[in-house]
């Protein structure tokens, strides 16, 4: 097969669907690489204006082994970070966070931070759509779970209950996005069906 490049594809396990009809197209890649797919397609179709925010680093040591190449030899970060993605869409304030975890049956909640659910719920009580999206890397689904929906097991934690979100209760308080060429992760699509 010729691509754009005019070069031939030289692994042919990189093919997209295997003899079961399964997608593999995403094998490999992090939930992140997909979500900035995900982010480049919709800013470029005008559909919402969501980034990846920086984490902040203050720099404190530089090396110049060459006038025009700079090496930061040591950082560190100014304060804790809030959540992965903030954007715009359709006039509301996105905002959250993504997580992979290779366990198959829970998503552990020492995954999340304390001032990550503060944020998060802040972004609620304005006004703003606030979850998380959870990759179990292992069985190849990526969910969307509302963030009103991880509060009371993050309130249980604290509590001394449950230390971690069962599987089934992703599965059945969140929503499935199944993965698409262009849009990877479409979670635009599940604010639709719950928000607007």
């Amino acid at each position: 097969m010729n691509y754009p490049n005019g070069k031939k594809q030289a692994n042919s396990q990189t093919n997209a669907w295997s003899n079961t009809g399964k997608a593999y197209g995403n094998r490999g890649m992090t939930l992140e690489e997909d979500i900035n797919a995900t982010n480049s397609f919709y800013l470029d179709s005008e559909i919402a204006v969501i980034h990846k925010k920086p984490t902040p680093v203050q720099i404190v040591k530089v090396n110049y082994p060459k006038r025009s190449a700079a090496v930061i030899t040591e950082g560190y970060f100014k304060q804790a970070s809030t959540t992965d993605y903030n954007g715009i869409y359709r006039g509301k304030h996105i905002d959250f966070e993504a997580k992979e975890t290779k366990n198959k049956t829970r998503f552990p909640l020492a995954n999340i931070h304390e001032h990550q659910l503060n944020h998060m719920r802040a972004v609620q009580k304005h006004g703003g759509i606030s979850f998380l999206l959870i990759r179990f890397a292992q069985l190849d689904e990526t969910y969307f779970f509302p963030a009103e929906n991880l509060f009371q097991y993050w309130d249980d934690k604290l509590k001394g209950e449950r230390k971690s979100l069962p599987y089934q209760v992703i599965k059945n308080s969140g929503y499935l996005i199944p993965f698409q060429f262009q849009k990877r992760i479409d979670y635009l699509a599940v604010i639709d069906k719950l928000y607007f």
